[in-house]
């Protein structure tokens, strides 16, 4: 199987629902936004993609176990 597993997708798209206010704290991709940027969730995809609209214009997803952000509007303002 290629990415997390059925639990793991459940619990993001928990965590992360459409709406969700993120910013990026670190990306492995070249074209990535710059830490900090912040974004609006889409959905989370089948294999634990974080899809996020950018605020920048961006629409690089967020790859489960290699990229990270951060909620924002909770206790991380």
């Amino acid at each position: 199987m290629f990415g997390p597993g059925r639990e793991v997708v459940k619990r993001l798209r928990k965590e992360y629902p459409e709406g969700t206010r993120v910013r990026l704290v670190s990306m492995d991709d070249f074209q990535a936004p710059a830490p900090g940027t912040l974004g609006t969730v889409v959905w989370v995809d089948d294999i634990g993609s974080i899809v996020v609209r950018w605020d920048n214009g961006s629409s690089l997803n967020v790859v489960y176990g290699v990229d990270h952000v951060e909620k924002v509007g909770e206790d991380n303002d």
